[in-house]
């Protein structure tokens, strides 16, 4: 399996044996998914598959599957749908953020236009309806609904929280909605097409919603603390950007007069170079980091302590190990 893949699978040569071998037929039923007889959609929906990926979410539902039966027909499909539409949002988001890059290779959007790049993610999501009409109603139904969560996390993210709202919580549920969903039907969907146990399938589920929080606000503490040695992205792209994330948040709600200057720059437009490291500097050193780390690590416990609770098998160390390495990546 690739090496991107965050799983410590050492724990059991035949689990990660089964792994391997299973992701490479769902990287092959992934390529024939993207085929088409029109030259440039093929090329446009081959665009981000052959860049490559972690293939995290593929993986967590082959992953989920060892808790009933993991050679169960639905299982390698439903791990093709849920990258197909990962991907299909990667499309998409691009041409939102107006992005120039995506996974070290020219965008979609750049290389073609915004309207290719727009119809190449709507491929996609077709392309994983076909897929998912050979697993069930019920399949259909989870996925539906994910969908529907990741629209309004992002509708959610673009409009920004109501004049009454807390901007915590209003940032917490668009990370539950844009990125935790879709990682939460990933564990569902792996669990119920092998005919895992309900409360195993419920189980899996919620713990999956919370490791995919904490990979989002882990990735929001890396965005700040990392070098781009260690990340191989830009430091602080958050605050160039103007997106309140955990650290800043934290921030923006202290009364501290000591922190009267950071509150300035982060309601500042930073696409200044000298205003963005003065902001990515302090903001590195403040207290704010510790906090949003000690976030972090509750939501990870929390993950923690359900899957403790499934069946001891080499499936459940793996996962568990993710909830160590989604702490450990940031220091």
């Amino acid at each position: 399996m690739s090496s991107g893949v965050p799983f410590d699978l050492s724990v059991d040569a035949a689990l990660a044996a089964d792994m391997r071998e299973r992701l490479a037929v769902v990287e092959e039923l992934l390529v024939q998914s993207v085929t088409s007889d029109d030259p440039l959609l093929a090329e446009a929906s081959k665009h981000l598959v052959e860049a490559g990926g972690k293939r995290f979410r593929p993986a967590l539902v082959l992953l989920a599957s060892h808790f009933g039966d993991p050679a169960a027909a639905g299982v390698v499909p439903a791990a093709v749908v849920v990258e197909l539409t990962h991907l299909a949002t990667l499309y998409h988001d691009d041409v939102m953020d107006e992005a120039t890059v995506r996974r070290g290779e020219e965008s979609a959007n750049v290389r073609w236009t915004n309207t290719v790049a727009i119809l190449t993610g709507d491929y996609l999501f077709a392309r994983a309806s076909d897929l998912l009409a050979d697993l069930g109603p019920q399949a259909v139904r989870i996925q539906a609904r994910a969908f529907a969560r990741l629209v309004r996390g992002q509708i959610a993210e673009t409009s920004g929280p109501a004049p009454d709202a807390d901007p915590l919580e209003h940032y917490l549920q668009v990370v539950a909605d844009k990125t935790a969903s879709l990682i939460a039907v990933s564990g569902h969907l792996g669990a119920l097409l092998a005919g895992a146990p309900q409360q195993v399938v419920e189980t899996i589920t919620s713990a999956c919603e919370k490791i995919g929080v904490a990979f989002q606000l882990s990735d929001d503490i890396l965005d700040i603390a990392s070098e781009f040695e260690q990340s191989g992205k830009t430091p602080g792209t958050d605050l160039r950007e103007g997106i309140r994330t955990l650290p800043m948040l934290h921030v923006l709600s202290s009364t501290d007069p000591a922190d009267a200057r950071l509150r300035e720059l982060l309601c500042q437009d930073l696409t200044d170079e000298e205003l963005h490291a003065e902001a990515l500097a302090l903001l590195r050193a403040h207290p704010a980091m510790d906090r949003a780390r000690e976030d972090l690590r509750r939501w990870a416990e929390d993950a923690r302590a359900e899957l403790l609770t499934l069946p001891d098998i080499p499936a459940r160390a793996a996962l568990t190990g993710l909830c160590d390495y989604v702490v450990s990546r940031t220091g």
